[in-house]
């Protein structure tokens, strides 16, 4: 299951060396529903190579502010700290494991 990341918990996330994924969503955006289930395959599926989470941006104006979420869904992959890719709307679980991929 996808990690419900807050503002109160972000950087705890941020800490480890695995590849961080975040999805930014809100619960009224249609196209986030379409991303939801595939953000939870994946975090099943790569739980022991990267930490994948979402951040509702209606509740977290914070992280939401620090990674400059314009658009949603809009899903970005930290290594060590720094933005490395980013996908903004919606996408194919293909599209977004081969991401997970390219920075594992």
């Amino acid at each position: 299951m996808a990690l419900e990341i807050t503002d109160a918990t972000l950087e705890d996330v941020l800490k480890t060396d695995k590849l961080v994924v975040i999805d930014f969503w809100a619960e009224w955006c249609g196209p986030c529903k379409m991303v939801g289930p595939i953000i939870e395959e994946l975090a099943k599926e790569y739980s022991e190579k990267a930490v994948i989470g979402k951040v509702d941006v209606d509740n977290n104006d914070e992280a939401t502010s620090k990674y400059g979420i314009r658009n949603i869904p809009t899903t970005i992959f930290i290594k060590n700290g720094e933005i490395v890719d980013k996908i903004v709307g919606a996408g194919s679980k293909k599209v977004f494991a081969e991401k997970i991929e390219q920075h594992v």
